[in-house]
């Protein structure tokens, strides 16, 4: 089966399909981070790093977004980094199982977890959304203080923005 492109990510389900993809893509873009999301299939899709992993979803719910890099290792492909990075759907660092077996059943080599976790948190008062930094766990827009679970759900994101942009 050959890399599928319907306006969304380019849909990886082997190995050849990755080989086919990793083909056309120049070198400077493989030695760049690539958008990815792992569809609710999981399913792996990619797209270029400056593109959005909502539209690489095709605006579906997703078990797992981020940035992902790939390096070729003697004759095969491998993940060398990979993070929950997605301001578009603000995952928890809990979707590294949908994301590894995404990985797994392409198969691609990849490390044992997140090589760089993003926190992010929704604030209660003013449902901003925060990427936390050093556990400091206090809303950048508000000052509140933000929840210690992982509270975003990425359903409710355009929403949320529809009704501040009308004041409801």
């Amino acid at each position: 089966m050959s890399p599928q492109s319907t306006g969304t990510g380019a849909l990886i389900t082997s190995t050849s399909d990755f080989s086919t993809w990793a083909g056309r893509q120049s070198p400077a873009e493989l030695a760049e981070p690539f958008t990815y999301v792992v569809d609710l299939g999981g399913r792996l899709r990619l797209a270029p790093r400056r593109s959005e992993h909502v539209a690489c979803a095709g605006g579906a719910a997703v078990l797992g977004a981020g940035e992902i890099t790939f390096v070729r290792e003697a004759d095969r492909w491998e993940v060398s980094e990979v993070s929950n990075q997605s301001t578009g759907y603000c995952p928890d660092v809990t979707s590294w199982p949908a994301v590894a077996r995404a990985l797994d059943r392409i198969p691609l080599g990849h490390p044992a977890r997140f090589t760089y976790e993003v926190v992010f948190r929704r604030c209660t008062r003013c449902a901003e959304h925060n990427i936390v930094r050093e556990a400091d766990f206090v809303c950048v827009f508000c000052g509140s203080e933000l929840p210690t679970t992982w509270n975003v759900d990425a359903s409710r994101i355009e929403t949320d923005l529809r009704s501040r942009s009308h004041g409801d």
